[in-house]
């Protein structure tokens, strides 16, 4: 399959805002951090049918956050060729106290105790590396409790999904905007055996979800969590948790008002390289 690859550098503090641009295109959502300053922006899109008219609506849209005209990088790359290039780095790699993260095509030795985490990224969907899917994950490792039910909102390769399965959950819902991130993360609960406890749905934010939560997680960006957090409130039972991940530090307070105007109380936010992750429990 071939992929439309959008990638836009800009400072800092504009990186939250233009992620979400991507976001909301349906577009599976890569930082890089090139500088201390600089963050690269990079979305995928499939090639076909309204690729044209929306990397013309990201240019426009970005411009507009910008204040001025910004060269997008636009190629158009194979999957093929992408998952190569991950296989030269990609290794297999510990999180937390339990967690082992390990792409199909590596072994490790598991210790008495590990869950292993069998994960393709895909096309820079969400491969455990970053920042605030590690604290994500750790914050899943310590929240989840067996019987659970559990949603995350932005499963991209499905890792937090699927984490939250094997930490004991007894149901997670999964969901992205973007089909083919939906594709992924579906492969990868299977190859995860996980299918029984892990529904992945294609849909924005929660308008796919019914029900009540132990847990919600969301690494998405701040922008986007300033949008979920009264609808997650609705779903959460009394004293369930908002993990909120894919926040850059500057963006931490007002994410923090955000939750506390929901009726969470902050319990917990840590920072990692200039990220941020928070958790809130329903009052």
């Amino acid at each position: 399959m071939s992929w439309i690859e959008v990638s836009v550098t800009v400072a800092r503090d504009y990186a939250d805002a233009v992620a979400n641009i991507f976001f909301e295109a349906g577009s599976g959502v890569l930082w890089e951090e090139p500088a201390p300053a600089l963050v690269r922006i990079k979305g995928y899109l499939p090639v076909g049918a309204g690729a044209t008219l929306k990397v013309a609506k990201l240019r426009r849209r970005v411009a507009a956050v910008l204040g001025e005209e910004q060269e997008l990088a636009v190629k158009e790359v194979r999957e093929e060729d992408w998952a190569d290039a991950w296989r030269q780095f990609y290794r297999p790699f510990r999180v937390g106290k339990r967690l082992v993260i390990r792409p199909p095509w590596e072994d490790c030795p598991a210790l008495p105790g590990d869950l292993v985490l069998v994960l393709y990224p895909g096309t820079a969907f969400g491969c455990g590396t970053h920042p605030t899917t590690q604290m994500c994950l750790e914050a899943l490792e310590e929240a989840v409790r067996p019987g659970m039910r559990v949603c995350d909102v932005g499963t991209g390769s499905g890792i937090l999904a699927i984490a939250a399965a094997l930490l004991g959950a007894d149901s997670v819902v999964a969901v992205d905007n973007d089909p083919a991130a939906v594709r992924l993360a579906r492969e990868n609960v299977a190859r995860n055996g996980v299918e029984s406890r892990v529904d992945v749905r294609e849909g924005y934010l929660l308008d796919a979800v019914a029900g009540s939560f132990g847990l919600l997680v969301a690494n998405i960006t701040a922008e986007v969590i300033l949008r979920l957090a009264p609808a997650a409130a609705r779903i959460l039972k009394v004293g369930g948790l908002f993990v909120a991940g894919g926040v850059i530090e500057a963006r931490v307070p007002p994410v923090k008002q955000a939750l506390e105007n929901a009726g969470f109380d902050l319990t917990r936010m840590e920072t990692r390289d200039g990220w941020a992750m928070l958790v809130g429990v329903k009052t």
